[in-house]
């Protein structure tokens, strides 16, 4: 089975061919097309590991940009009367792996 890792938004995913992965927004528009650098790639039977970077390219397709579930952050010190609550959702960009080439 063929899969790469590809580094975007300072975070790093492990894809294969025709999965749908949730990257850090991306300011592209849907059905865009972009390119990704692969740090490693596999075809089953080699593995080809980057220093830092292979010449490799993972080309994927912009399907929609939404936002993902809410986090609560809460602050608690006992006895002291001390709470702090707070809610935040981090936007994302949903993309289908095309090609791993």
């Amino acid at each position: 089975m063929a899969f790469a890792v590809i580094k975007t938004g300072g975070k790093q995913f492990r894809v294969t061919e025709g999965q749908v992965v949730h990257v850090p927004s991306l300011a592209l528009e849907v059905g865009a097309s972009v390119e990704f650098e692969a740090l490693t790639f596999t075809d089953g039977s080699t593995v080809r590991i980057g220093a830092p970077l292979l010449d490799q390219k993972v080309s994927a397709t912009v399907l929609r940009h939404d936002r993902a579930d809410k986090i609560i952050v809460y602050k608690f010190k006992r006895t002291k009367q001390y709470r702090r609550k707070k809610g935040h959702r981090q936007n994302y960009t949903a993309v289908r792996i095309d090609t791993l080439s």
